[in-house]
This record gives C-alpha cells, sequence and structure tokens, in this order.
C-alpha cells in the first residue's frame, strides 16, 4: 500500500506546525501549504527536517488558492494526498466589540474563516472522488464559547456552525470529518518553552489518534486541558 499524504492548510502556524509532526510521526507524508519560501523555511525550522515534507505555494486566503494546489495534484504536479488538516488563524486580539473596524472584521473573516471554508470546499470533492477512507480534520478554538476576545471568538463561532454543517454531509460518505476544539495555548517548540505553554509536539499526539482510529467521525474531539491529549474524547456533533 502506498504510503498515505497529509495537506495540511495553515501549515507554518502553531497547529499546523504540530500538524505535520503529527503526520510525518505517524509514518504519513506531508503536502504543506505555504505563502513563499521564507514560510517553508520557518516551518523547516520548527520541525527540524524536510523529509517526507512536499511543499506547495498558495495564498490560501485567496478563494483560488487551494483550489490552485487541488488542480496541481489532479494535474500529477503535486502528490496525491488522502487526509487534510486545516488551522488557518485570524488575530488574537481583545478589540472590544465597539472599536472593531470594518476592515479588521473583513480581514479577520477572510483569514480566520474564509480560508478554511476555502480549503473545505475546494479539496473535499478531491477526496470523494477518490473512494476510499479519507479524513478531513478542523481545528477550533474555546474562545468561540468563551467570547472575551470578540474578533477571534466570531471567526470560532463562524467555524463551529461550518463543522456542524460539514459533519452532517459526510456522516455517511468515505471521508471522516472532525473538529479538534482547543482550549489552552500551544506554540512551536522553541516558543512554548520560554512561555510556558504546551508544545505543538505534545499537542501533536491528538492528531495522531484522530488519523488512526477510524471511528472517530462527525465529531468533535475535545482537548480542553493536557490530559486530553494522552486519550481522545470526542462527542458525535449531532
Amino acid at each position: 500500500m502506498d504510503t498515505e499524504t497529509v495537506m495540511v492548510v495553515g501549515s507554518t502556524g502553531n497547529m499546523g506546525t504540530s500538524a505535520v509532526i503529527a503526520a510525518l510521526r505517524s509514518g504519513r507524508r506531508v503536502l504543506a501549504v505555504v505563502r513563499n519560501q521564507d514560510s517553508a523555511d520557518r516551518l523547516l525550522r520548527n520541525v527540524g527536517s524536510d523529509k517526507g515534507i512536499t511543499f506547495a505555494e498558495a495564498n490560501v486566503i485567496s478563494d483560488s488558492g487551494i483550489k490552485g494546489v487541488v488542480d496541481r495534484v489532479r494535474a500529477g504536479k503535486l502528490p496525491s494526498f488522502q487526509h487534510v488538516w486545516s488551522s488557518v488563524g485570524g488575530e488574537y486580539t481583545g478589540t472590544p466589540l465597539q472599536d472593531i473596524t470594518t476592515e479588521q472584521l473583513r480581514r479577520n473573516m477572510t483569514s480566520g474563516f474564509e480560508s478554511n471554508f476555502f480549503a473545505y470546499r475546494d479539496s473535499i470533492g478531491y477526496l470523494l472522488e477518490q473512494n476510499q477512507p479519507a479524513s478531513w480534520t478542523i481545528c477550533t478554538g474555546a474562545m468561540g464559547d468563551i467570547g472575551t476576545w470578540p474578533v477571534p471568538a466570531m471567526n470560532q463561532g463562524s467555524l463551529f456552525s461550518m463543522c456542524l454543517a460539514a459533519a452532517r454531509e459526510n456522516e455517511s460518505t468515505n471521508v471522516r470529518f472532525n473538529e479538534v476544539y482547543l482550549a489552552f495555548r500551544v506554540e512551536v517548540d522553541e516558543e512554548a518553552v520560554q512561555h510556558n505553554v504546551t508544545k505543538a509536539s505534545d499537542f501533536a499526539t491528538v492528531y495522531e489518534s484522530v488519523l488512526a482510529d477510524r471511528s472517530v467521525r462527525s465529531s468533535r474531539v475535545w482537548v480542553q486541558n493536557p490530559e486530553d491529549m494522552k486519550k481522545l474524547r470526542y462527542q458525535k456533533k449531532f
């Protein structure tokens, strides 16, 4: 059997780096979507090696960015993929609602919500066409329920609804859609040590488990404390 590949959207962020580590540790390859060579270099610094990683340059906040990557896959210019992880984020800022400018609102909805929506819309068809076991996983955050920082909270709230719809639509398909709900700070390893927060390489165990356990589908995977990284705790979304 050919080695599987995970396409990681938002691969240079804290969550994306964790997903890359998880995919590689699980024996899979990675198709990392990056903005440019500088982004690719940053990922390599955080991961430590380019072994098993293919880079695809694209602007993920564009409504044609991921479509262009999938088109290159279809054309044989990039490796095929069987799994997708998406974790493109926006600003993590505490700007009060009344102080959020129209430009800030639209910029963050574009980066924090639309980019993840485009990633799903433009890759799910490819996975469905393969007619083999596949998965599509997104990382969301507890700020959507807490609401103390409105900008990221509104992004997460929108993603919650999208996740519910995607979970329903794929309940009986070959694609396992799942949402990883994170409630504490995770950063790339070097910065995590400096800030005394959870390392991306430790958080990677969650996605490793999601990839490995085919019974997890149309679910929210709860990661509300470090103990949840040791054993999957999940609940069907409907």
